[in-house]
């Protein structure tokens, strides 16, 4: 007989919820050594924490078709649409097949040269000794490079596409709101400002896609935008206006934020490990000399490709993954019936000293000698997995090679005196305090 599943932590009448909203990534991390499933209680509703890596793929890629998004992604459809985070059933695969032409390897590869393009005109802007937040530097930088990629070199004023974003985001980032869905209803100035922010995302967007079709032969042929345009199903359809502007608000969103976050948190754990930065940089100097990266150094850009593993494994953007089942079924030998919400944790599966020695030492080197393929597949999920897993992953880790090559070529970065990062699990891993560090240039080194 199987012994009872064990439960989180809870207060009486209210359970896990004021726990949860202190601390969120803390409390759930207290969670998740108590077992590989843990019943939570979060007031009137109970969750369970999966956080054993063959039980996850059972769910995500066994039994996949007995899941649909839980309710607070279901959520996000009133501001991001049925694109393809929100979206379900024939529907997503639909628009899954439809998009996926576009981050072919050849597709993508077209892009580097845009991502270089715009990190060096950003950098060159920074100074010996300067002070920046670092975060809020990246967001911009990506901005840029994801507007360029999406729509051209002409695409309106996207800055206010990433402003409403930002909105978005706080709006979700408060754990108060997943604690208590009624207070989605009052009216507080954060769901005020929330609600002023959609419809005007909204017509910004669909003002990008109305200036596309407008400009018929004359528009660009090699963005994402013309290619979503182009694309066409196996029956000869194509996508509709509203689809168009669900794809491009995600592909906006994930390209500008994800990455953003990657590259950040990569930067601030050069800075806490000199001797993973010096590696970075001996291996620059070696492969790049004072030139660009381009798309055909990334394969021997080796170390660069490790330490941002590394950095997602420890600070994945995408830090909790959630479903809720549309029939009974069985996990782990025990029995759970419809309508039953589960929650993984790549934040902390990616923690697991089960899987990771020195689970938060920050190892680049950990990934040599083909590890990845040693650890249960979902040990090491910031993509998500499965059939679901993210699209624009390549896209993302070129980018981030990339990015983070070209300015480890020019400066050291360090966090001011007195720093601390926070993390803040709002829909994405980001940094509750900025990240403030000073900045100090190097001199690139001639190629050996």
């Amino acid at each position: 007989m199987l012994a009872p599943l064990p439960e989180s932590r809870r207060l009486p009448l209210v359970g896990a919820t004021p726990l949860y909203a202190r601390d969120p990534l803390g409390y759930l991390e207290d969670t998740a050594r108590l077992g590989d499933i843990v019943k939570l209680h979060f007031f009137r509703r109970t969750a369970w924490l999966v956080t054993d890596p063959a039980l996850v793929e059972q769910v995500l890629v066994k039994n996949a078709s007995s899941f649909h998004k839980d309710v607070f992604n279901r959520s996000l459809k009133q501001v991001l649409g049925d694109g393809l985070l929100s979206s379900e059933g024939e529907f997503w695969k639909r628009q899954r097949r439809l998009i996926q032409p576009a981050f072919h390897r050849e597709k993508i590869a077209g892009y580097a040269e845009t991502m270089t393009k715009h990190t060096t005109r950003a950098v060159q802007g920074w100074h010996d000794g300067q002070s920046l937040d670092v975060h809020h530097a990246m967001m911009e930088l990506t901005a840029e490079i994801v507007t360029e990629c999406l729509f051209g070199t002409s695409a309106g004023d996207v800055s206010e596409v990433a402003a409403c974003l930002d909105t978005v985001m706080e709006r979700f980032a408060n754990p108060l709101f997943f604690a208590f869905p009624f207070l989605s209803h009052v009216p507080l100035p954060i769901n005020t400002r929330f609600q002023e922010v959609v419809p005007r995302l909204d017509r910004i967007v669909r003002g990008f896609i109305e200036q596309r079709r407008l400009a018929g032969d004359k528009a660009p042929k090699n963005d994402l935008l013309a290619m979503l345009l182009d694309a066409r199903d196996d029956d000869g359809s194509s996508m509709s206006d509203q689809q168009l502007r669900d794809e491009v608000l995600i592909l906006f969103l994930a390209g500008h934020e994800t990455t953003a976050l990657t590259l950040s948190w990569t930067l601030y754990e050069l800075a806490m490990n000199p001797g993973v930065e010096r590696r970075l940089h001996d291996e620059i100097s070696r492969v790049l000399g004072d030139r660009p990266p381009t798309f055909d150094d990334i394969p021997k850009l080796e170390y660069a490709a490790r330490v941002v593993t590394e950095s997602l494994r420890l600070h994945p953007p995408a830090w909790s993954i959630g479903r809720e089942s549309i029939q009974d079924f069985e996990l782990g030998g025990h029995h759970f019936e419809k309508g039953t919400w589960l929650w993984f944790l790549p934040y902390s599966i990616q923690r697991d000293p089960r899987w990771f020695s020195d689970p938060l030492a920050f190892r680049p080197e950990r990934w040599e000698d083909g590890f990845a393929k040693k650890i249960p597949k979902f040990a090491y999920m910031p993509f998500g997995g499965g059939p679901r897993i993210c699209i624009g992953n390549s896209f993302a880790l070129m980018e981030a090679v990339l990015l983070l090559t070209t300015i480890a070529q020019r400066f050291w970065l360090r966090t001011v005196p007195g720093y601390k990062a926070v993390p803040d699990p709002a829909i994405t891993l980001r940094f509750k305090h900025g990240l403030r560090m000073t900045i100090t240039k190097r001199d690139p080194a001639p190629a050996a």
